[in-house]
């Protein structure tokens, strides 16, 4: 008997081994596409989690993406690929059960990919943003805190732009703080995050980049990294939180603290935007090759300056929103926030009110207040940098321009 059971586990395993490998494979089901400004956006919907690797290849250019135990189903035919950097897809198995998917560019992109996981209705997606403004790489921190290095400039732009990235807080299966009529701080940030990246691409000087452009996820270590990837001068993390009293109302800007928060409100805001996840700041500047010793000077010299930065913009801004609602703080609040751990780059997080509180919820939905808002924070962020304007910046020029003016 002992003998029979120990041939049948045998005829089974063998049987397993002999399935075919895409059985069980996870199924590249779909593709979707979503323009916006100089970005692209693809998703493919999948029917499970996958592994998968991005590279590039010149003449043609061409992103290749590789899906390890996965295969196709379907075809992109259904694609609209016309005014797009993209001129053709084209797919093919290769390797034991992996699948090659090549996209066929007119000119070069700059690829930013990554992977979620189901949420509400949605099952797994792996998601490539594609931009076609290309940008000069992020030069990482050496000694000087905050002295950020300007990009190398092309032969028809001397004078660089100012790069803000504007974060629009929680989105897709965080849908942050919920209204008393069912209004959702996700959608809220993310029209006046929309409206703000517009109104910085009108002014000459500005450049934006926004974390989500949709509705996303993205964990607070990945908001932290756009900003760097892009050498972002400033981040703007944009929230409609709520308060543990329901009569709390007002905007309030907040800043990072190396120490303890500087009010219960402030202590509870960032313990409840940090549950998403944890981020730790050591790892965000170049120091492997530095002396431990050297390198924690390096790091607390570096997180006071730019501390001392943010403060000095969230004073900027909190002014500038006065006149447009209500504050529930008139200083700049500090707290452990983790998405504003950014060692090298001012950032603050603005409570543009509480969805929490009636009056402050009923503001915050309508059109004309998210653009009054979105205005406001720009007023602010300009005043901020037209008095600290980054070297080699068009801003800073023009402010040298004006001093020469006033001298003749």
């Amino acid at each position: 008997m002992h003998r029979r059971q120990m041939l049948l586990n045998m005829l089974l395993v063998s049987a397993a081994l002999a399935l075919p490998f895409n059985v069980s494979a996870t199924q590249i089901r779909n593709a979707r596409l979503w323009r916006s400004d100089n970005k692209l956006r693809l998703v493919f919907d999948l029917s499970g989690p996958v592994q998968y690797k991005t590279f590039t290849l010149s003449a043609p250019e061409r992103i290749i993406i590789d899906f390890s135990g996965a295969r196709l189903e379907g075809n992109f035919n259904q694609l609209v690929l016309e005014n797009t950097p993209i001129k053709a897809i084209r797919s093919g198995h290769f390797g034991q059960g992996d699948t090659r998917i090549v996209l066929e560019l007119a000119s070069a992109v700059e690829l930013n990919s990554f992977v979620l996981g189901p949420q509400g209705s949605q099952g797994n997606r792996l998601v490539l943003d594609l931009d076609t403004v290309a940008h000069a790489p992020v030069q990482q921190l050496a000694a000087a805190p905050l002295v950020k290095p300007a990009p190398v400039p092309d032969k028809n732009h001397s004078k660089r732009d100012i790069m803000v990235v504007v974060d629009a807080g929680h989105g897709g299966k965080d849908p942050g703080a919920i209204g008393s009529k069912g209004e959702r701080e996700k959608d809220v940030v993310l029209s006046i995050a929309q409206l703000l990246a517009k109104r910085l691409k009108r002014e000459k000087g500005f450049d934006v980049r926004l974390v989500r452009n949709d509705d996303f996820f993205v964990p607070l270590r990945k908001r932290v990294d756009i900003a760097h990837k892009y050498n972002a001068d400033m981040f703007i993390s944009v929230h409609a939180d709520a308060a543990p009293r329901l009569t709390a109302s007002g905007a309030s800007v907040f800043a990072l603290s190396e120490g303890g928060a500087t009010s219960a409100t402030a202590r509870y805001m960032a313990q409840r935007e940090n549950g998403v996840d944890l981020l730790g700041a050591t790892s965000l500047l170049n120091l492997k090759d530095k002396d431990p010793m050297l390198a924690g000077v390096i790091l607390d010299m570096s997180m006071s300056a730019t501390i001392n930065a943010s403060l000095q913009l969230g004073n900027t801004i909190l002014g500038s929103l006065q006149g447009i609602t209500d504050l529930h703080q008139k200083r700049v609040e500090q707290a452990g926030f983790a998405v504003l751990k950014s060692p090298d780059v001012p950032s603050i997080l603005v409570e543009t009110g509480f969805i929490s509180n009636a009056r402050d919820s009923q503001r915050l939905v309508t059109a004309r207040h998210q653009q009054a808002v979105a205005d406001g924070l720009f007023e602010g962020m300009k005043q901020y940098f037209e008095r600290n304007p980054p070297v080699g910046s068009y801003v800073a020029w023009r402010q040298d321009e004006k001093r020469g003016q006033a001298q003749v």
